[in-house]
């Protein structure tokens, strides 16, 4: 018995002794062996960690308009393990199926989630996308009903909840659209000058970690470590949201009325090449990125990334580049209609096939002739000077504007080709180019001949360190002489204020003096021109003797193949004379001969007299209206003024021609009197002693010249309304497609 108890002592006390050993070993295994690894596993234990969220950069208007900011946003969750225990769940799926939009399958997922392991029903879900970020209206309507909710079940909670969290935000909707760009929900930055700048905007994340025991309480000798936030920097932009506004609204009307594939439009204060407004048709909303119904196209931007050929608008470099070399000639005649190149079997026709006879090269600028500005660019500054000047413009590199995804344009005509050499010189053929290089290009001509870099950022503020940063104009090359770019300007003024002959005449803008060139480009459907579909655009600035605004409309395929003059010249005409007056640019009260003027405040009517002429050189008197922005017509084979209509001093009405008459030889010349009131008609006629008839009322349409009694006879046809036809240049397959 004895020695039973002595074994039962011996094999207890063995097993005690075995297990503390095991103990003891463990422990060194734990604390000495792999201490470093434990010591890893409770610090982590021990460590907490928070982040600080950088606020991202507000962007404004050069006015300080708010554009695109953060603001709170609110995600609505639902736990399914509450929702369940309290049988609620089809109240739940009606209710936020009727508030949020979101599919009562989809909702019915999310309301009884459960884990597919343990089978049991989780506990937060987002529902995603219908109430993931949603504005604070909505978000009211969610709390008031799982408030009442809870009121009717007489429960606290509904597991239907809201969480407060920051998203980005564009107070003004669709304006701007293209150059701000949009963020994701996720805060990632999808296009325009949130992409470009995103680095800058969205800032640095600031980070605390410390040390707390198990209650979370933190512990005396906890290591903290603080990475302080870096918010992200303020963003003044040159867009005036007023003048982007008028941009906009007159876009829409011409959108809704000839229904094109696209619309872009740019417009920039020449003298430092700031973006005062840019947009484009389509366009989207970036607070609805996320809708299916916003059409894709509509992201798109048009006047920074689509090539196009340019057509007629083009013709503002080969006449800069032929004022340039002193070729131009404005008082010069060709015959126009058509011309032959050599090496090409088929002429090159102007917009009119048959022509308007001789004719002035500056007639030929008004009336967009393709046969002068092919004998100003092919025959006169030759090939090689002429592709000189396009690279000068910068129409063979990127403007370099503050904004993602710009193109460059392609200029390649074949050396050995002279027809296309020669096409080159009227925008057709191998010329494709952006719509903002086309802007920087005029820019050029009206702030006197510096060709400069586009942008759109005016100023960044860094909110951390108070430092500002402030973009400065930069000048890329000067292209042309400042006297070369006014006598340019002034020619290309010619083509809006002559009523009759300008194909730009609906661009004009009373009290204002406006310059530009209408553009009609028949694009091509595969390897032929489709005489159907028309790119049409217009492009020009104001005032001339101070130009404030430069503007391009680029209209795609607008219904019907109308051209530039037509539908492009009057968008820019309702935005710059909107724009004018809204900067500050007073109207012209009164000019004279001696080039005074006088200015009335922009509110009051304008009204220009005509300046006296009568004695002055033929020349010179063509110089001065040309100067000066007078639509006019020479009379006569004199060299010298005899006399004019109207008289010196004489009100002139929107737009009214001077008529300038010399001594007139054995046969009078008869002016083209087409778009004329019938008292201007009579009155110039009558100067000129030659004899009258008239057939119908209204303005004149149509003229006769014929003899009666051994006296010349002019017979006036006129309409009720003075309507001014559009020929639009819209030429044959044969003229436009080389022969291979």
């Amino acid at each position: 018995m004895l020695k039973r108890i002595k074994l039962r002592t011996l094999f207890i006390g063995g097993c005690i002794t075995l297990f503390f050993l095991v103990l003891v070993a463990r422990v060194f295994w734990v604390q000495v062996l792999n201490g470093e690894y434990w010591q890893e596993k409770a610090a982590a234990q021990w460590a907490h960690s928070a982040t600080i969220k950088a606020v991202r950069g507000e962007i404004e208007d050069r006015n300080g308009n708010v554009l695109a900011s953060d603001v709170p946003a609110y995600t609505v969750v639902v736990n399914p393990e509450v929702i369940a225990e309290q049988g609620i769940g089809q109240e739940v799926i009606d209710g936020l199926h009727e508030l949020l939009g979101k599919p009562v399958d989809e909702l019915k997922k999310l309301v009884e989630a459960k884990d597919e392991k343990s089978g049991k029903y989780l506990k937060n879900r987002e529902i995603r996308n219908e109430g993931w970020k949603i504005n604070k209206e909505l978000k009211d309507k969610v709390v008031a009903f799982y408030e009442e909710l809870g009121k009717k079940h007489d429960i606290r909670e509904t597991g239907v909840g809201v969480v407060t969290e920051q998203k980005r935000y564009y107070p003004k909707d669709t304006l701007a659209a293209h150059i701000l760009g949009y963020t994701d929900r996720d805060g990632k930055a999808i296009m325009g000058l949130e992409k470009y700048f995103d680095k800058q905007l969205k800032g640095t994340d600031g980070k605390l970690s410390y040390q707390s025991d198990g209650k979370g309480i933190k512990l005396p000798n906890s290591q903290d470590t603080y990475q302080p936030v870096v918010n992200g920097s303020n963003f003044k932009l040159t867009i005036d949201s007023t003048i982007q506004h008028y941009i906009e609204e007159a876009m829409k009307k011409a959108y809704d009325k000839y229904r094109p594939k696209t619309i872009s439009v740019i417009a920039a204060d020449p003298n430092t090449m700031e973006i005062l407004g840019l947009a484009n048709m389509p366009t989207f909303n970036p607070n609805e990125f996320w809708d299916p119904n916003q059409d894709a196209a509509g992201f798109y931007n048009h006047a920074i990334k689509s090539r196009y050929e340019p057509g007629s608008t083009f013709k503002i470099v080969t006449l800069a580049g032929a004022v340039e070399e002193k070729l131009f000639n404005p008082e010069e005649k060709f015959q126009s209609g058509q011309i032959y190149i050599k090496g090409y079997s088929k002429p090159l026709h102007d917009i009119n096939r048959v022509g308007w006879g001789r004719i002035s090269f500056l007639d030929g600028v008004k009336r967009s002739s393709n046969v002068a500005f092919v004998k100003l660019g092919f025959e006169m500054l030759g090939p090689e000077r002429l592709l000189q000047y396009i690279d000068d413009f910068g129409f063979n590199e990127k403007t370099g504007i503050d904004l993602p995804g710009e193109t460059i344009g392609i200029v390649n005509p074949d050396p050995n080709r002279s027809v296309e050499n020669a096409t080159l010189a009227y925008g057709h053929g191998k010329v494709l180019v952006t719509p903002i290089q086309q802007l920087t290009a005029v820019a050029a001509i009206a702030n006197g001949g510096k060709l400069m870099v586009p942008h759109v950022v005016k100023e960044i503020s860094d909110p951390n360190t108070g430092k500002k940063t402030v973009t400065q104009p930069e000048v890329v090359r000067q292209v042309i002489s400042k006297e070369s770019a006014r006598k340019t300007g002034s020619y290309l003024e010619q083509v809006v204020a002559d009523q009759v002959k300008g194909t730009g005449r609906h661009a004009y803008i009373e009290g204002y003096r406006v310059a530009g060139k209408t553009g009609t480009a028949i694009k091509v459907n595969g390897t032929d021109y489709d005489r159907n579909k028309v790119l049409s655009s217009f492009i020009g600035y104001a005032p001339v003797n101070d130009p404030k605004i430069a503007v391009i409309v680029i209209i795609d395929e607008p219904q019907d193949g109308e051209g530039g003059g037509a539908v492009a010249a009057p968008v820019f005409q309702e935005i710059v004379s909107q724009a004018l007056p809204y900067m500050g640019v007073p109207k012209a009260s009164t000019e004279t001969a001696d080039s005074t003027s006088k200015t009335v405040k922009a509110t009051a009517p304008a009204q220009r007299s005509a300046p006296d002429l009568t004695g002055k050189t033929m020349q010179a008197a063509r110089q001065l209206l040309i100067d000066q922005g007078f639509d006019f017509e020479a009379v006569g084979e004199g060299t010298t003024v005899v006399s004019q209509y109207p008289e010196k001093g004489t009100p002139l009405a929107s737009g009214q021609r001077i008529y300038l008459l010399s001594q007139q030889g054995d046969k009078p010349v008869i002016p083209d009197l087409k778009g004329q009131s019938l008292r201007d008609a009579l009155e110039v006629l009558s100067l000129l002693k030659v004899g009258i008839a008239v057939e119908g009322e209204g303005y004149v349409s149509g003229q006769a010249q014929g003899l009666k009694n051994g006296k010349t006879l002019v017979t006036l046809k006129l309409n009720p309304v003075n309507e001014y036809g559009e020929n639009i240049p819209v030429p044959t397959v044969e003229e436009e497609k080389p022969e291979e």
